[in-house]
Parts: structure tokens; C-alpha cells; sequence
């Protein structure tokens, strides 16, 4: 009986050892997918819109400036106040369109990276399941170190679930 517990707990650990692990490169699958691409392409032409409004209004301010310094001289100490303060309220809308659209731009660019992730995440699941890993792990993530011998790469696979090539 004992020789019997003694072989079991011997198996045991090798059944463990049978364990599929898999890895991929999750840079090399998002930057062929073509949602990545347009996910590019919008958020640049929003910096490109968020920079032509901010150009404009920078220019209106420099215009409104310099007409400002060519008649300070001549004007009323109660218009030359309500002017400096209108230039001042445009500098600082400035300031904060800049900052909102900086906002913005990270917002939208989180939200369409999250969207591409969860579709690459989907299809990382139901790969692991199909093929029965206990871990499928993203070597771009900065893990230390993932044996290539002892891990399967299953990166072409998540290429060709998703249709890339």
C-alpha cells in the first residue's frame, strides 16, 4: 500500500509538468491590424484639428496685441483695462483649449487601444482554450524572461484568427 501512495505522489508532479504555456508579441499582432491603422489615422487628423484651432486663436491673440499696443497710448485708462483683460481671458482660454485637447487626445486614444486589445484579448482567450494552455503570456510586456523552448509561440495563430497576415 505504501509502495502504491509512494508511485501516485511520484506521478503527480509530472502530470504538472505537462502543462502548455504559450507566449506572443503583442506589438508585432496590433501594429498589422487594420483598426490600429484608422485608430492612427483619426487621432492624428483630431491633433491636426485641435492644432489648426489653437494656431487660430494664438493668431487672433497676437492680431488683438498688437492692435492693443498701437492705440494704448491713446486710450481711456477704463478701456485700456477692459482690453488688457480681454486679452488676458483669450490667453487663458488659450491655455485651457490646449490643455482640454491634450485631454482629449489621450481619452480617445485609450479608448480605441482598449477597444483593439479587447478584440486581441478575445481571441487570445479562445485560444487558450481550444488548445488547453494554462498561461499565454505577452513577451512586449516586459516579462523578464519566457523559455521559447518550453512555451509555445502562438503569435502567427492570433494573426490568423484575427485575418492578418
Amino acid at each position: 500500500m505504501k509502495k502504491l501512495i509512494l508511485m501516485a505522489l511520484l506521478f503527480v508532479p509530472m502530470s504538472i509538468f505537462a502543462q502548455k504555456f504559450g507566449h506572443f508579441d503583442s506589438s508585432a499582432i496590433i501594429q498589422l491590424m487594420p483598426e490600429y491603422t484608422t485608430a492612427q489615422n483619426e487621432i492624428q487628423q483630431l491633433q491636426t484639428q485641435y492644432e489648426n484651432d489653437l494656431k487660430r486663436m494664438q493668431d487672433e491673440l497676437q492680431k488683438k496685441s498688437e492692435e492693443y499696443e498701437k492705440e494704448k497710448a491713446n486710450l481711456l485708462d477704463n478701456v485700456r483695462q477692459r482690453r488688457e483683460a480681454e486679452l488676458q481671458d483669450l490667453y487663458t482660454r488659450i491655455q485651457q483649449s490646449f490643455q482640454d485637447n491634450q485631454k482629449s487626445l489621450q481619452e480617445t486614444s485609450q479608448q480605441k487601444m482598449q477597444a483593439i486589445s479587447e478584440k486581441m484579448l478575445g481571441v487570445i482567450k479562445q485560444i487558450g482554450q481550444e488548445g488547453g494552455y494554462v498561461y499565454i503570456m505577452d513577451i512586449s510586456a516586459g516579462i523578464p524572461y519566457i523559455s521559447t523552448t518550453l512555451s509555445t509561440d502562438v503569435t502567427a495563430e492570433i494573426k490568423q484568427k484575427l485575418g492578418l497576415k
